[in-house]
């Protein structure tokens, strides 16, 4: 996949999955700035891929806010003269289960997934529309934001809504030939590991040098962050001009399309419906097959 002559940003890329897609992005020869709001990883990332043979520069920051988005937009314009892509991927946890979450831990995580995305978004919109050649924008999103998770009201809600964003930029910007997905991974990092479920599998994994288990890369699709790295190069490349208004799963052996929220079953009663009604009907006929939530815990190897 050749991106050559491509500039992306990718904002929380001094570790993890963000690094994973800025390397990505410019070993496939974009030119890439590095944003984290952890200055020295973010310079390390651009070094390391500099020393490659890339192209990178970092500019540190935690996005949110108006100030940030703009800085970096305009740090890909004055070091690479324009901006192709934009990958949202910053990301924090602030985990309680809704009785013990503060306004903080609230606030503080849509303030870093859902602003930031939009910010960054909007900011990417703005020179990508005055350039006049299209455009990718790759939002992050997550399994918790698909299905909810328990303890990740604020991040559930944020994921959640960063998908409903990508469905309604793809429309305000198809004019401009300027595409929007979601992308949903699952990779060994930092936040898996406080899943118990995953844990003890990748601590052993960690301390052993050994692959992750197959079980584990295909029904539950959960690998390295460079497993997810590809979907992010060929959401960025001229392969996928015609990709827009999806949410896009990805994670070990696994890749998926999820399905975007549908009337599942219908009734209709003339006149409308009354709370009686209603409830005497529900268990036979829409109510009948309710709906799953949460994240499924994983199986283990099939026996």
């Amino acid at each position: 996949m050749d991106l050559s002559g491509k500039v992306a940003v990718v904002t929380g890329a001094g570790r993890g999955l963000g690094q994973a897609y800025a390397r990505a992005l410019a070993a496939a020869g974009a030119a890439v700035v590095v944003n984290d709001v952890d200055a020295e990883a973010a310079a390390q990332v651009a070094g390391a891929i500099a020393a490659a043979g890339g192209r990178a520069v970092a500019e540190a920051g935690a996005v949110g806010g108006s100030e940030v988005a703009q800085r970096l937009v305009e740090s890909a314009v004055k070091q690479f003269g324009r901006l192709d892509v934009m990958v949202t991927n910053a990301g924090i946890l602030r985990d309680r289960v809704l009785w013990k979450m503060s306004d903080e831990d609230f606030d503080k995580v849509v303030e870093v997934h859902l602003r930031g995305t939009f910010t960054c978004a909007r900011a990417a919109a703005v020179r990508m529309r005055e350039q006049g050649e299209g455009g990718r924008l790759i939002l992050v999103s997550s399994p918790a934001g698909q299905r909810g998770n328990f303890g990740q009201t604020n991040y559930a809600a944020a994921k959640a809504g960063i998908v409903a964003m990508a469905r309604t930029w793809a429309m305000e910007l198809a004019r401009s030939d300027i595409t929007v997905n979601a992308v949903v991974p699952v990779a060994a990092t930092e936040m898996t590991r406080t899943i118990p479920a995953f844990a003890p599998i990748l601590e052993e994994a960690e301390r052993t040098g050994a692959p992750l288990p197959a079980w584990l890369r295909r029904d539950e699709g959960l690998g390295t962050v460079e497993d997810v790295a590809g979907l992010i190069t060929f959401l960025a490349s001229d392969a996928a001009q015609d990709i827009t208004g999806q949410a896009i799963g990805i994670g070990g052996d696994r890749l998926a399309l999820w399905a975007h929220p549908k009337e599942k079953a219908v009734a209709f009663a003339d006149g409308g419906w009354s709370a009686g009604a209603i409830a005497a009907q529900w268990r036979t006929g829409v109510g009948a097959d309710p709906e799953t939530y949460g994240i499924p815990a994983p199986k283990g190897p099939s026996s």
